[in-house]
Formats: structure tokens, sequence, C-alpha cells
């Protein structure tokens, strides 16, 4: 069964950072492209940063500069490092595989507030 289990959010003033982790179960991460998502409220969820088995990784436009995927094979773990915080980063963040196949379901997220 795969479990995804997303920590590390919580409430930040703009400007700030924070580290996300994901552990992962249940999926053959060590040859699978990972990516975190995030919803905003009243949004569509969005992909944010993507890291493939071999460490490559792509990030949305928004987040260029600020945001830092990477992932550790041995512990089943994919992080993001998120610093430069803005209140639109405001939102639910959650990974999944990359590119997301909806044969799998999702984690319950992580919040992540921005405000002063």
């Amino acid at each position: 069964q795969v479990q995804l289990v997303e920590s590390g959010g919580g409430l930040v003033q703009p400007g700030g950072s924070l580290r996300l982790s994901c552990a992962a179960s249940g999926i053959a991460f060590n040859i699978l492209a990972m990516g975190w998502y995030r919803q905003a409220p009243g949004k569509q969820r969005e992909l944010v940063a993507t890291v493939s088995r071999g460490g490559t990784t792509n990030y949305a436009d928004s987040v260029k500069g600020r945001f830092t995927i990477s992932r550790d094979n041995a512990k089943n773990t994919v992080y993001l490092q998120m610093n430069f915080l803005k209140p639109e980063d405001t939102a639910v963040y959650y990974c999944n595989i990359a590119p997301y196949n909806p044969s799998l379901s999702w984690g319950r997220g992580t919040q992540v507030t921005v405000s002063s």
C-alpha cells in the first residue's frame, strides 16, 4: 500500500524559510521521479518542483531560485527547502510521483502559511 507522509509545514513570516519532508513507502522510490505539489485555497493543485531518480531537478517559474528539491534514496524521502517565502506560497504541500499517476492517492499534505 502506497503511503506518502508530508511534514515540516507551519506559519512563517514573509522572507522566512521552511524545510518540508516526505517519507514514501509502498512504491519503487529509487526508480521514480518525485515531485512536490501545492494547492492554495480555491485553486487547482499545481506542480512546484521535481527531482529525477538521478537527482536532476526542475522548478515552476514561481519558485525558481527560492526552492530546492532533493531526495535521499536510502531513506525513501524527498525534501523541499523553501527560502524567501512569499504570502502567495501559502498552500497545502503534497508529494507524489512525477508526473502524477491518478492510480495513486495523495497524502494528507502539510500546511504552509506565509503571513506577517
